[in-house]
């Protein structure tokens, strides 16, 4: 699988779009309400929102520069509206009327004609025609202003250099001091007969589409809930993505609230997280994707009844490390599990009503372990079904009324998951299931009894239809080797046959972490080649956020890349060796050049013909250029100028890391060694050497265990090139080595890293 990260569109493929299309609008509000955009027409939009408190306010938002989608799929930058005159039809119910003191008013921030920050604030209901409900709206950016009773209280806005636009949307009782609203209330707005017309109504959009490339992607509500689902959709599609999206419904932006606290009252959905969500199945089956529904054990901790949480000895809730935190819902008990029930019946059924086949992931279940390793199995609940037994600590060695413990606590998790299926089952019977389980946590090397409460023998096959698998802290630490061990405990543990397996690969949790999709990209590679079903990218919002593509390489199901052999012949003392690099140089007025490196590194072309010398050498030739077919497989080739390392620095510990890939340093250059010869490799850590390591496919050496924080790690080696024939036709003849004169055999470095 080929990958690229994309930082801006450069010639790619372009189309136009109208400034103001409903697809690009975005929504923004305070927590906890909740306030959802979506596409009812191409020409139409319709915000559904839910206020809890008086100062709630909603914000249906116009950004003039694009941080949301894929850099290749983007629409541009351009700040000046002055050029664009836009039209649409108001109507909306529950919010403030277009008339109102506090009602919608369309908030410019930008900069003024002499470059100064500004904003404005214009009063929709000044440009209106209708009702305050139901109006005609028409605003001509070269001649708007702002205020609020026009012409006395006019403010010229100055629309050439504008960095977004949003209308402000609050509910009936509206109080800038805030407070709790007797009950929530719910509100809508819809735009349509939307229309921009001037000579600056169009811009530039990308308009790449990737082939199916055979990975499948993961998305969460939580990471998108802003976005319109078109727009979502409209990026997995033209990025390659096909199959089924295994959506994540979330934790904290679904439920209903009633006093502060999760409600099943009148439905467990809320209206905008149900609006949003009819409308992603109902495009989702257009497009002709599955949805995989997801639901964890997690909810938002603000908001989760203290009764529900699991807790420690102490009593302390179980808290993620996330900010603000969320909890985990103990299995047992029942008041959670019932309002568990009750989401995954309804995420399903709008589903099966957008015409969807029914398919159903329960997410990452597990009881929670506190950093210090106090598992969370001592809420009321548990007490009073379980009786416990006091365990300080999951980690090191348990004894046998401890290990029983867990083993009843894994038992409960697992009725509890079974419990769960066979509610959404009760409504879809034909429901497809699958366990998503995340290894680094269940199969913890330092708490090696956790298992037994955090993968159950009870979720052994057929509990599932599918398990998926996943383990990015494993891979995006390079740990392979984990990776590997993983899957085969898990496998070995719960039973699932391969072919009723998936893999989950990623994520990357932040922007400066984007180099980590190298080794996400390689291990759905790697569990694409072990035989799972499929294979999935997580997360949409973190692909579109890096610019990720990926594509696949022709003829990798068919064609073996490379094959680990050595070219047969050794080199002669003429044997060419030429690093290039591809920079692009524009020359302008007096000579002055602009130049653009193409290659971080460079690529090193070589011509071994010198060493053909006789018959033998032909024959041997011939046989290895046909066995590669020609440059469609790689292979080893030993550079006579530069094949050894020494005490090369290939990272610095932080006492998690157990993973570091081979590099040779050229000055201010480094080259990533990928094929270190056998046997070769030597590593020190802090200067000490250590035969704790193996060295993993891909030139990553693998320590025992992970260097502590600030330590050196060097490495000693000797390395070949991954190279390829140069061209599809070879030409040697017996005239040629005979009469004393080298045959050009051109061959060509191949990027692996």
């Amino acid at each position: 699988m080929g990958f690229h990260l994309h930082a801006e569109r450069g010639e790619q493929a372009a189309d136009l779009v109208s400034r103001f299309d409903p697809v690009f609008w975005t929504v923004n509000f305070p927590r906890p309400m909740m306030a959802a955009v979506t596409t009812t027409a191409p020409d139409a939009l319709r915000v559904d929102a839910v206020f809890y408190r008086r100062d709630d306010l909603a914000g249906l938002i116009w950004d003039s520069v694009d941080a949301h989608d894929h850099p290749l799929l983007g629409y541009e930058t351009v700040r000046d509206y002055r050029d664009c005159r836009l039209s649409f039809r108001w109507r909306s119910s529950g919010v403030l009327p277009l008339d109102a003191v506090n009602g919608p008013v369309l908030t410019i921030e930008g900069r003024d004609a002499a470059g100064e920050p500004r904003s404005w604030y214009v009063r929709l209901w000044n440009y209106a025609t209708g009702t305050p409900e139901d109006a005609a709206v028409a605003i001509d950016f070269a001649r708007l202003d702002g205020g609020f009773l026009l012409p006395g209280e006019a403010d010229p806005v100055w629309a050439g250099d504008i960095d977004r636009m949003f209308v402000s949307l609050v509910a009936p009782g509206y109080d800038a001091g805030g407070g709790e609203l007797p009950a929530p209330l719910e509100g809508w707005v819809e735009l349509t007969a939307i229309a921009c017309e001037g000579a600056g109504s169009v811009i530039a959009i990308g308009d790449v589409v990737v082939p199916e490339h055979g990975l499948r992607i993961c998305g969460g509500y939580d990471d998108s809930y802003h976005l319109t689902p078109a727009r979502l959709l409209r990026n997995a599609l033209q990025l390659g993505y096909r199959g089924a999206i295994t959506h994540y419904v979330g934790m904290s932006h679904y439920f209903r609230l009633a006093a502060g606290v999760v409600t099943s009252e009148e439905g467990v959905l809320n209206v905008a997280c149900a609006a949003w969500h009819a409308d992603f199945a109902r495009r989702a089956r257009v497009l002709g994707y599955a949805v995989i529904w997801s639901l964890s054990y997690e909810l938002f901790d603000a908001h989760a009844p203290e009764g529900w949480k699991q807790r420690a000895a102490d009593g302390s809730p179980a808290l993620t490390g996330w900010v603000p935190p969320s909890t985990l819902l103990s299995p047992a008990c029942a008041a959670a599990m019932a309002y568990l029930h009750q989401v995954a019946r309804a995420f399903v059924a709008i589903g099966v009503a957008a015409g969807l086949q029914p398919k159903f992931q329960v997410g990452e279940p597990w009881w929670w372990t506190m950093p210090d390793g106090r598992p969370c199995l001592y809420d009321e609940h548990v007490v009073a079904a379980l009786a416990p037994v006091a365990v300080p600590s999951v980690r090191g060695a348990l004894d046998a009324s401890q290990c029983a413990t867990l083993d009843r606590a894994g038992a409960m998790l697992a009725a509890s998951t079974a419990a769960l299926v066979a509610a959404v089952r009760s409504d879809q019977p034909a429901c497809e299931t699958y366990l998503l389980a995340y290894l680094p946590t269940v199969l913890d090397r330092a708490a090696p009894e956790a298992r037994r409460m955090n993968m159950p023998v009870g979720w052994a096959s057929p509990a599932f239809d599918v398990l998926q698998l996943e383990d990015y802290d494993w891979v995006t630490a390079g740990d392979t080797a984990s990776s590997a061990a993983g899957a085969a405990a898990a496998v070995a543990r719960l039973n699932y046959p391969v072919e009723r397996q998936e893999y989950f690969a990623g994520f990357v949790l932040r922007p400066e972490e984007r180099a980590q999709w190298r080794p996400i990209v390689a291990a759905a590679d790697a569990a694409r080649a072990r035989g799972v079903h499929a294979a999935y990218l997580w997360a949409l919002p973190q692909v579109m956020r890096d610019g990720l593509i990926v594509w696949a390489i022709e003829g990798e199901d068919g064609v073996q890349a490379f094959d680990d052999v050595a070219f047969p012949l050794a080199l002669g003392r003429e044997a060419e060796v030429s690093p290039a690099f591809s920079t692009d140089v524009v020359e302008g007025a007096g000579g002055y050049e602009m130049r653009s490196a193409r290659w971080d590194g460079a690529r090193t072309a070589y011509d071994v013909g010198p060493g053909v010398r006789g018959e033998a050498d032909v024959a041997a030739l011939l046989a290895f250029f046909r066995a590669r077919r020609g440059p469609a497989r790689a292979f080893r080739l030993r550079d006579p100028f530069d094949h050894h390392a020494m005490g090369e620095t290939i990272g610095v510990g932080d006492a998690r890391t157990r993973g570091f890939a081979l590099v040779k340093r050229y000055a201010d250059a480094e080259r990533r060694i990928t094929r270190p010869v056998a046997g070769s490799v030597s590593v020190s850590v802090d200067g000490r050497a250590t035969q704790g390591f193996t060295v993993e496919p891909g030139g990553w050496v693998m320590l025992d265990v992970a260097p502590a924080k600030g330590a050196i790690v060097t490495a000693s080696f000797d390395f070949d090139v991954a190279v390829r024939f140069a061209e599809d036709r070879l030409r040697v003849s017996r005239a040629t080595y005979l009469a004393g004169e080298a045959a050009s055999v051109p061959l060509v470095e191949v990027r692996e890293a």
